[in-house]
């Protein structure tokens, strides 16, 4: 498959925002215990992304405009699966930005245990998606260096969401 221009465009400015939104997160996160609304901008951040994501296969399902690649680019599950369940992410992913950006609610009520056990969980997925890259781009040599990206790049987006969220929490 023949990944369009703009698509490669804007999975590698995906790629190169996300880097730099860890990047900052991390230089800037040196205090002992993190502010629920700071870490809650870089949510917002991750959330945003995704829901982009989102949106794209929408109009690629009501629309298959000719700058997004076809549906069998964009995922391994049934869409009529895949929906419902980004969706509920989306909630989720709204319901603890919310928390985050007003600085209370039960999503910031720290929970240092938690927040170890969801930076592992980040660690172990971002490695997850990175031998699924390698893996696909060893296996399909004609389709380097984006064919198949879009579900990988956006896993790592909801790490990098998991990795915040986590950091957050671990810092108490």
């Amino acid at each position: 498959m023949n990944t369009p221009a703009p698509t490669k465009v804007a999975l590698v400015t995906t790629l190169a925002v996300s880097a730099a939104a860890v990047a900052a997160f991390l230089l800037s996160s040196s205090e002992e215990r993190m502010e629920p609304r700071w870490a809650g901008w870089f949510l917002l951040l991750f959330g945003a992304l995704f829901a982009i994501r989102v949106a794209g296969q929408v109009l690629v399902v009501l629309l298959a405009p000719s700058w997004l690649p076809p549906m069998v680019e964009w995922n391994l599950v049934p869409y009529r699966l895949l929906l419902p369940i980004q969706l509920a992410f989306l909630v989720a992913m709204a319901w603890l930005v919310t928390d985050f950006l007003r600085g209370s609610g039960r999503a910031t009520e720290p929970a240092a245990g938690f927040g170890r056990f969801v930076l592992a969980l980040s660690a172990v997925y971002a490695a997850a998606m990175a031998v699924r890259y390698a893996v696909r781009m060893q296996r399909r040599p004609g389709e380097r260096w984006f064919g198949g990206a879009i579900p990988i790049v956006f896993h790592w987006i909801l790490a990098g969401f998991l990795f915040v969220f986590g950091t957050y929490h671990a810092s108490y």
